[in-house]
């Protein structure tokens, strides 16, 4: 009688010494792809104001920084592609 608890125990013991051992999917080491959207999730996370946002994802990202400036008339320019309004009529 005494037995069949101690093979059970056994048993049980090695199962879980077998999962312990099974190599999980954490230890793969990040694809490029992986990493860079791991940096843009923390990225993400910092609480940055948005020029240094911008600044650190095309850095990320690979691009070249946009700037986004005042026109002459000391408003924003809503064109992203230039600074400037081309002022006709």
């Amino acid at each position: 009688m005494k037995r069949s608890p101690a093979i059970l125990l056994l048993l049980l013991l090695s199962v879980l010494a077998g999962c312990a051992s099974h190599p999980s999917p954490e230890l793969r080491p990040y694809t490029a792809e992986e990493t860079k959207e791991l940096a843009l999730e923390a990225l993400n996370r910092r609480g940055l104001s948005f020029d240094e946002y911008q600044r650190k994802k095309a850095e990320l990202m690979g691009q070249p920084q946009q700037v986004y400036g005042f026109d002459e008339q000391g408003e924003i320019s809503a064109d992203r592609g230039s600074n400037r309004r081309s002022n006709q009529g």
